[in-house]
């Protein structure tokens, strides 16, 4: 017998619970609250940034004036002079010709002196001038880096809340109702052909709802084209039989109620939003082995990709269930003769342990952050892709079959290009042995950065203005850098060989970061940052001028050239031949470096010690975050850029092409230096 082709009517809506819906209007509220400050801030930065041009061109024109005034006192000076030459000539004459009339001349004389002491007044008043204008152009240097900051903290916190927005609107409950009608087979009895009637209006209820799921989501458009990476589900929490009926003519129709509740996996919902990974890891790992703990609540669950059926005629079904109402657990499958089957689902949790030759690795199952070996997880039995990654190594990848419990043990074998320093295990052996590690102190060490030519600039498209344009630099010597930030125990040795005090400690202190901008701190200095530290932290609360003072010392000392790196160099080094925004890709990741909500123990608390992180591939420690880092002042700059990002500094401004000027006597706890070694 031919089945007839399938009717099927919904008329449903997605009738969410008030607490529901409360909640998705709290989470927009929450979305356009962050996007309107975003909008403030943009606003009063772009407005500090026109305010700072023309303080800057102001500041140029008084230079100006100021030297108009300075070769103008040489012209005013030479006229006295000679204006007191010939009235002392007169003087000498007036003694053999009594009347002879000076008064030309003393008038010249008089004259000349009151227009040089003018001249000398002007410049006094223009000094003055340009003074107050630094002050207040290094004021409005500090309100707009920390405009900058509280932008990116902004943005940050506007990605969580989309994440949580869509999170919540992916799992939404709501009742369907679902009218639909089958033509019963020959060869079936009445209670097969009403149970598989009502089981293919469950199917395509939950298919309806995961449709509706994705209309309602206020990115839909965003998120729509990304779909089947979402991994949505559909939790059937109720469904019961409203109507049903045989006809004369071998139809059954059913009107079935379903209650359903939706599901995504957490996992992927940054991917869904573009957003950096690190805004999902609150969710932790891949839904596959978090479908089982939702079964005991939810028992029946469909994932989206089991809901592409159709409603093309069959001759055969094998749906095993009794009745809808007694909530059976079920998984949707397709079979080959496009037949939605129901089957028992006994998803079995198969362990994997994987292993590898190095620390602090990165371990990816089908994509995913897993964390660091030794790792063991559970995964449902199949086929997965291993990559196991570490900085200045070649990864491990491996495709791998699970059908029983196994452990892989990788093998990471270490870049030939790579000068990576050694680890800090084995730094003392290998500066013996490494004819690219040459020792200024036993504390800090100096690594051969070679030449060569590099883009300089904002190259993936999210860094601030001042990374524009994109300029192409060439480095044609190689030069040595401090593998690590200058510290506290290095910092001492010349203090206490000096006597050097730093400008915190004659004046004002030293600021810290306080409910969104610097405030200055008495009490605080490279001794007292306001953390606490040992001598194996980066010394912080030093302006440009300390950390100059710093390097003049210790050229003395070792009688090589030490000073501040410039912007080129400083990025170069960071660089370390990528172009990535961070020497291991694009996305700041988690404990892979110490900044603002960048996952470490010492993030938004402190500095940590130098060398805690991995190294790049020149070997240089914490060119991500920890300080900022102060580089050599350019004849044309008024300021002074530190690089590099901090602690307490939002992870994009850790980039390695982020820039920050400030004044050359501002200093922070936030913000210390390393030195280059000319060679």
């Amino acid at each position: 017998m031919r089945i007839a082709s399938l009717s099927f009517l919904v008329s449903a809506t997605l009738m969410a619970a008030s607490v529901t819906h409360d909640a998705w209007a709290q989470d927009t509220a929450t979305v356009n609250a962050i996007e309107s400050e975003l909008s403030v801030k943009q606003a009063e930065l772009d407005n500090y940034t026109q305010i700072l041009d023309k303080h800057l061109s102001e500041e140029t024109r008084l230079q100006a004036q100021l030297e108009m005034l300075r070769a103008r006192s040489s012209d005013l000076d030479k006229e006295k002079n000679q204006a007191l030459d010939a009235m002392n000539d007169l003087y000498r004459r007036l003694i053999d010709d009594p009347g002879i009339d000076i008064s030309d001349a003393q008038t010249r004389y008089k004259n000349s002196v009151m227009e040089h002491k003018k001249n000398k007044d002007d410049i006094t008043l223009q000094l003055a001038a340009i003074a107050s204008h630094r002050k207040d152009i290094e004021q409005i240097r500090v309100t707009k880096h920390t405009l900058v900051n509280t932008l990116e903290n902004l943005k940050d916190q506007l990605s969580t809340a989309r994440v949580e927005r869509l999170r919540n609107e992916f799992t939404r409950e709501g009742t369907l109702e679902v009218d639909h009608t089958i033509n019963c087979k020959r060869t079936e009895t009445l209670a097969a052909c009403e149970q598989r009637g009502q089981q293919m209006a469950l199917q395509k209820a939950t298919k309806r709802f995961v449709d509706q799921l994705f209309a309602n989501l206020t990115e839909h458009r965003l998120v729509e084209p990304k779909r089947n990476l979402a991994g949505a589900q559909v939790q059937v929490i109720n469904s019961h039989v409203v109507g049903s009926a045989f006809s004369g003519q071998g139809n059954y129709s059913v009107n079935l109620s379903v209650t359903m509740r939706g599901d995504v996996n957490n996992s992927r919902l940054c991917s869904l939003l573009s957003v950096d990974n690190r805004f999902c890891a609150e969710y932790g790992t891949p839904l596959a082995g978090a479908v089982g703990s939702y079964q005991a609540n939810y028992p029946p669950v469909y994932t989206d990709s089991q809901l592409n059926f159709s409603d093309a005629q069959s001759t055969t079904s094998n749906v095993q269930v009794s009745r809808l109402n007694t909530q059976p657990v079920i998984e949707v499958t397709s079979s080959s003769d496009s037949v939605v089957q129901a089957k028992p689902k006994q998803e079995l949790m198969i362990p994997l342990t994987l292993r590898s030759n190095v620390y602090d690795d990165e371990v990816f199952i089908n994509g995913v952050s897993y964390g660091s070996t030794k790792l063991s997880v559970k995964l449902p039995a199949g086929t997965y892709d291993i990559e196991i990654r570490k900085l200045g190594y070649k990864p491990f990848k491996k495709k791998v079959t699970i059908r029983k419990a196994r452990t892989i043990n990788a093998k990471l074998v270490k870049k030939p290009e790579s000068i990576a320093v050694p680890t800090p295990q084995s730094e003392q052996a290998s500066s013996q042995t490494s004819p690219n590690v040459i020792s200024p102190t036993p504390v800090n060490e100096v690594v051969i950065v070679p030449a060569g030519t590099f883009k300089m600039g904002d190259l993936v498209g999210n860094g601030l203005a001042n990374e524009r344009p994109v300029m192409e630099k060439v480095l044609s010597s190689s030069y040595g850098m401090q593998s690590k930030e200058v510290t506290i125990g290095e910092f001492r040795a010349f203090v206490e060989s000096t006597g050097y005090q730093t400008a915190a400690e004659k004046s004002r202190g030293c600021a810290y970061y306080k409910d969104g901008e610097p405030v200055w701190e008495l009490d605080y200095n490279w001794q007292t940052p306001g953390y606490q530290q040992a001598e194996n932290f980066p010394v912080v609360c030093v302006s440009y001028d300390d950390a100059k003072a710093y390097a003049n010392w210790l050229s003395g000392e070792h009688g090589q050239q030490y000073r501040l790196p410039n912007e080129v160099e400083w990025e170069y080094a960071a660089r370390a031949g990528t172009t990535s925004e961070y020497p291991w890709g694009n996305e700041i990741g988690k404990s892979l470096a110490n900044c603002g909500w960048c996952g470490s123990e010492w993030s938004n608390k402190s500095a940590a010690p130098v060398g805690e992180f991995s190294p790049n591939h020149y070997g240089l420690y914490d060119t991500v975050g920890n300080v900022w880092e102060w580089t050599q002042k350019r004849a044309s700059q008024s300021g002074v850029t530190v690089r590099g990002g901090a602690w307490n500094f939002a992870p994009s401004l850790a980039r390695v092409s982020t820039r920050l000027e400030l004044a050359t006597d501002f200093r922070a706890n936030y913000i210390g230096f390393r030195l280059v070694r000319e060679r």
